[in-house]
């Protein structure tokens, strides 16, 4: 029997809701199930949305053969092994983000929906309406394997969602919570299981440590304060990372007894700028901290204990106790400034301050400022960048940055004069401030004449 004509956008795919599906469709969607379950069915990001096809290469929405998948199976006795293995699959297969809103509103309808008397948000800022169980609900109309599954579908949130979606994680345990808090207590203390038991928790002469991909956290308590304790850890945390179910965006609780941290002025003082300060004390593990930061660096993730103002992307604090070190180390801090996200991340402008008071203005140094002023909305100078500058080798230096600007910037801009321009004057306002303004006259008029023409070089 042939297939109808394909009805989603484009003819790109076939639409599965609706109740009067052909037959032969919803056939060739289960057997799109089943290849999904056997590894044989095929995902296509060439254009949008995606689709995933079976054997036989007909087309369909991964969301909708989620919920078909998930509308046959049994509420009583839910099968939530087997829908964990199935939804695994085609995350595996899709892609998180595309089978993360079925699952959400899967959850809402099935267990808040059934269990749970629902009321009104008081507010625009919650996100989630308050809820309390059913006065009538009854422990036997609960189903066991349904709240895990809603647990499995609240860890999936926190490992692998952007970071704003540890508050579905949150809202969906605190409804488990409320009829089971064993379930919640036993994901506390050991995570979704997923995790190898080595990673779950390592325990050693230097150091006792402990992860859980849950709620993302990795607890670490130093025994000591040797080069071989912060060998060990900076080998723990890496395992950590390299362990597809660990979340992204998580936080990291140290304790230890060398209380030292950062010498940046304003920089939190938590546990992983302590960690890091005591690490990069010994040039040894110095690899061993840029591996960390390499596996931690991800665009939109986030340390997830530090205050909103103080965000900062995985591996900051590592990348900012190596880049410290000089150098070497610049390669690493622009990788990592063109991760950081410049609506919402501003911390690295106390890194660039006190790099740049450090290590002056260099030919070797200035890309971490044209990195830096492309990271953050406009990024402030630090009062002492007019003297640090004010030198022939450094004027020199960022004339040289100035003649071939067009390799900071991004392929698809690197033609445009006007993208070059704007760049210039956040490279100028990054060292002069409002001085810059209006052709730097300020900034020229004051200048030594042995170097007012360069000065005019460079605002010209």
């Amino acid at each position: 029997m042939s297939l109808p004509k394909r009805d989603g956008v484009n003819g790109r795919y076939y639409l599965i809701h609706k109740p009067d599906t052909d037959p032969e469709v919803l056939k060739h969607a289960d057997q799109c199930i089943q290849d999904v379950l056997d590894g044989t069915a095929k995902e296509n990001h060439s254009g949008s949305p995606m689709v995933v096809r079976n054997q036989s290469g007909t087309p369909f929405l991964p969301g909708q053969l989620l919920d078909r998948y998930l509308s046959k199976l049994p509420l009583k006795g839910f099968p939530c092994e087997e829908a964990v293995v199935f939804c695994d699959a085609l995350r595996r297969l899709a892609g998180w983000n595309e089978i993360r809103y079925q699952l959400e509103k899967y959850i809402e309808k099935q267990v808040q929906e059934r269990y749970f008397l629902v009321g009104e948000r008081e507010d625009g800022f919650t996100v989630f309406p308050p809820c309390t169980v059913l006065p009538e609900l009854r422990p036997e109309d609960v189903d066991e394997g349904l709240l895990h599954f809603a647990c499995y579908v609240a860890v999936c949130h926190t490992v692998y969602g952007q970071s704003f979606e540890s508050l579905t994680t949150e809202h969906i345990l605190g409804l488990v919570s409320q009829i089971r808090p064993d379930m919640v207590k036993e994901l506390k203390t050991n995570g979704s299981g997923k995790l190898p038991k080595d990673i779950q928790r390592r325990k050693t002469e230097h150091f006792t440590a402990s992860a859980n991909d849950a709620f993302a956290t990795i607890r670490i308590t130093a025994r000591d304060s040797t080069e071989e304790c912060y060998a060990e850890i900076l080998d723990y945390l890496c395992a950590v990372l390299e362990q597809e179910e660990f979340p992204r965006s998580y936080s990291v609780e140290f304790r230890g007894k060398e209380k030292l941290y950062l010498p940046i002025p304003g920089l939190p003082k938590k546990g992983v700028n302590q960690l890091f300060a005591c690490a990069v004390q010994h040039p040894n593990l110095h690899p061993a901290m840029e591996r960390y930061a390499r596996l931690a660096m991800r665009e939109f993730e986030w340390y997830q204990n530090l205050a909103d103002e103080a965000c900062a992307m995985p591996g900051t604090f590592a990348v900012f106790a190596l880049g410290l070190e000089g150098e070497p180390w610049v390669p690493l801090v622009c990788d990592y400034l063109d991760l950081c996200d410049d609506e919402h991340s501003s911390l690295q402008e106390k890194f660039i301050h006190a790099f740049f008071k450090k290590c002056g203005f260099t030919v070797q140094t200035l890309p971490v400022l044209i990195h830096g002023v492309q990271s953050m909305q406009g990024m402030k100078p630090a009062k002492e960048f007019r003297t640090l500058i004010a030198n022939e080798e450094s004027l020199n230096a960022l004339l040289e940055v100035k003649r071939h600007l067009e390799d900071y910037l991004p392929e698809e801009n690197c033609p445009d004069k006007r993208s070059q321009d704007f760049l210039w004057q956040d490279v100028l306002w990054g060292i002069w401030g409002q001085a810059a303004q209006n052709g730097g006259g300020k900034v020229i008029k004051a200048a030594p004449a042995e170097l007012r023409e360069q000065y005019q070089k460079i605002f010209q």
